[in-house]
């Protein structure tokens, strides 16, 4: 008999000592992507600085800058490609510029709120600032005297009566667009996407000529409210739009699979799992609307008296008294005007946790409350069960009403 020759035979690697082994990093950035970033930034700043001071009749903090960020760019790219091919290079590149551009805009809306608050420290630790109108302040009187009380309540008023306005007519217009397609629909959403850019002045000369010429309406905070809502429904149309067009098409057709109406539909399956993004639409159109000057300007006036009856009388909101405050040359209203400016951004803020709170819960999740109801339930149903679980054992167990008899003999 011969022997079949020898096969390879499977062998495993040995582990190394476990002094020995190496772990392998899976973070996204390695410490040569560090050292050439870090090497870019410093000779960018090098040679900016040499050109500007030595080589060339450049002057200017902008010119540096976009100087010596182009030159970032370029040494980074040249840097990188030492180590990496074309696409990485490509690809760290596009990430630079992306992180670049997001820390712009986080330093720039810093800068903004900090200097806000920084211009207005003088008027904001008074409490008579949020407690006071300024009816009996004129622009001499000092800090102590006089606030922005009735810009606060104009601006709570006026924005309150735009997002009853607006949230239902805004979010079922998105459902018809999307539920009910049609020429009508492609007309209507054209029609929403040029308002979407439609300037703030046009909306407030349009309420002032058929609300306030035409009607006889007097200048209030009502009329306001509706210029403020005309700015606002394209915002929030477009924006419920775009997220109810990401609900999954499956939904619909399981809900219509289990003979559901269309509007039931909507209502149930459509609306619940859009909720997240129809808040973020709601967000997008109050501050498109509360920070807005010139349609309140135009269509409820200017007062420095206190006035809750959006239906009669001007009413000032918070953008507008910042505007004039800040026109006049006293440093003390100068500082009402930033303080005003920075009681909107905390009024904007609470406003936007509290849209967040109500409607930002993710498809599927439940309150506390639905969720002890549910369990209520849930409880109520196995009592239930257990009821008709015992009452059918009992019947089982009683003796039949024949059992024990003996059959009746016939005659």
């Amino acid at each position: 008999m011969t022997l079949a020759p020898d096969r390879p035979r499977t062998t495993l690697p040995t582990r190394p000592p476990a002094g020995d082994e190496r772990r392998r990093s899976v973070s996204g950035s390695r410490a040569t992507d560090v050292y050439a970033l870090v090497g870019a930034g410093a000779a960018a700043l090098a040679l900016t600085w040499l050109l500007f001071a030595w080589l060339l009749p450049f002057d200017g903090a902008v010119g540096f800058v976009v100087v010596a960020y182009a030159l970032f760019l370029g040494l980074y790219a040249l840097t990188v490609s030492f180590d990496e091919d074309g696409p990485a290079v490509v690809d760290r590149l596009a990430g630079a510029v992306v992180r670049s551009m997001g820390a712009l805009l986080i330093t720039v809306l810093v800068f903004v709120v900090g200097y806000t608050l920084w211009e207005g420290r003088r008027a904001l630790p008074h409490l008579n600032f949020f407690t006071e109108d300024m009816k009996l302040a004129g622009p001499l009187e000092p800090l102590s005297t006089g606030g922005v009380l009735h810009a606060i309540a104009g601006t709570l008023i006026q924005i309150l009566i735009a997002l009853v306005i607006t949230v239902p007519g805004g979010l079922v217009c998105a459902v018809f667009l999307n539920e009910v397609p049609g020429r009508f629909a492609r007309f209507v959403r054209t029609i929403v996407e040029a308002m979407t850019a439609l300037p703030s002045i046009v909306a407030g000369l349009f309420i002032y000529a058929t609300v306030i010429l035409t009607l006889g309406m007097e200048r209030s905070g009502f009329a306001a409210a509706l210029a403020l809502s005309v700015m606002m429904l394209p915002i929030i149309i477009r924006a419920a739009d775009v997220v109810i067009r990401l609900v999954p098409g499956t939904l619909r057709e399981a809900a219509y699979a289990m003979g559901t109406s269309r509007w039931r539909t909507v209502w149930h399956v459509v609306l619940p799992t859009a909720r997240s993004g129809l808040t973020t639409a709601v967000i997008l159109g109050t501050a498109r609307g509360i920070g807005e000057t010139s349609p309140v300007l135009l269509t409820a006036g200017s007062t420095a008296e206190f006035n809750a009856d959006p239906l009669s009388g001007p009413m000032v909101s918070l953008p507008l008294a910042a505007f004039q405050f800040v026109q006049s040359p006293e440093p003390a209203m100068i500082a009402r005007g930033f303080g005003a400016a920075a009681t909107l951004l905390v009024l904007v803020l609470l406003l936007f946790i509290a849209a967040r709170v109500i409607g930002g819960r993710g498809p599927g999740r439940l309150t506390r409350r639905q969720e002890h109801r549910r369990v209520v339930a849930s409880r109520r149903d196995a009592h239930r069960f257990a009821s008709r679980r015992s009452a059918t054992a009992a019947l089982g167990s009683r003796p039949s009403a024949t059992a024990g008899k003996e059959p009746r003999s016939s005659s």
